[in-house]
């Protein structure tokens, strides 16, 4: 496995100097954008794949092991307060139980039947199954797609190498070959770093393509704390051209939610009626506000 090999660039690591050594680490982490960009158009499969399953009343499930299972679940964390998605949208399925999250479990990520044990006993045909392995052949991982194809949902792989037995369970493979690590066999480096850049752009681009982002901000943000609240003032008061205290007015009558809001100002109606177009128009602002301009 490329993720195991010796880096001939790092071989005398232990021997430079501490800036130096910084020099070589840095170095290596630039490859990594380039391994990364060469997979885009498996990325945006992906994407596609996530947010038509999402659309259909489906969920995602990340599943992984050690260090690439927190990465997972570093993502799917950030879901909820970001676009306001419900709280079982995503969730992380982690070789040896929520435990692992902070301490590691020695011998969990070979149980392969736990993998496919768990992963069956929680999703369904609708839901999409995102399996992260920078070695591209943990057991746990293995089990948990074979029980999703099992039950038809849809499956995508992440690895580091290639081939891997991930990928040929996965309907969209995701291959960043980032090469061998800094430190031979530790892929929280290149490896973890490239998934930690494809979760971002598989989250980031599906919530995207679900009407979660207008422009480049977040209409849909839990206003769950005073930064928070202060970033829906800003994104109403911008989107609708209002000043911050009619932001706010409008904002206290939609219970913090600002897509509402919105269109209250851009459309003249009330929040009810604000909140009915946004259903019939599957929670696509854009689109209620160019009805609202014809």
């Amino acid at each position: 496995m490329l993720t195991e090999q010796s880096n001939p660039r790092t071989a005398n690591i232990d021997q430079l100097s501490t800036l130096d050594m910084l020099r070589v680490i840095n170095e290596e982490d630039a490859r990594v954008a380039e391994a990364v960009r060469r997979v885009l158009p498996a990325i945006a499969q992906a994407v596609e794949l996530m947010a038509e399953r999402i659309r259909g009343g489906g969920r995602v499930f990340y599943v992984g092991a050690g260090s690439s299972g927190r990465i997972a679940l570093q993502d799917a964390v950030e879901w909820q307060p970001t676009f306001g998605t419900p709280p079982d949208l995503v969730q992380t399925l982690m070789a040896g139980g929520e435990a692992a999250f902070v301490h590691a479990v020695e011998g969990a990520e070979d149980d392969r039947d736990a993998g496919y044990a768990e992963l069956k006993a929680r999703a369904t045909s609708r839901d999409v199954v995102v399996g992260v392995a920078a070695s591209g052949r943990t057991p746990y991982v293995i089990g948990a797609l074979k029980a999703a194809n099992e039950l038809g949902a849809a499956t995508i792989a992440i690895t580091c190498n290639q081939p891997a037995p991930i990928l040929e369970l996965a309907q969209v493979q995701i291959a960043a070959i980032t090469g061998p690590e800094v430190i031979a066999g530790s892929t929280r480096l290149k490896a973890g770093t490239a998934q930690k850049m494809i979760f971002n752009m598989l989250s980031t681009a599906t919530m995207i393509r679900l009407g979660k982002v207008y422009g480049n901000l977040m209409v849909d943000v839990v206003a769950s704390n005073q930064k928070l609240r202060q970033r829906a003032r800003r994104v109403v008061a911008q989107i609708a051209g209002v000043d911050e205290e009619k932001a706010q007015r409008l904002l206290e009558q939609t219970d913090w939610r600002a897509k509402p809001a919105i269109v209250m100002a851009r459309c003249g109606v009330s929040a009810q009626e604000a909140r009915t177009r946004l259903e019939q128009a599957e929670g696509l602002l854009r689109r209620v506000l160019e009805a609202c301009a014809n």
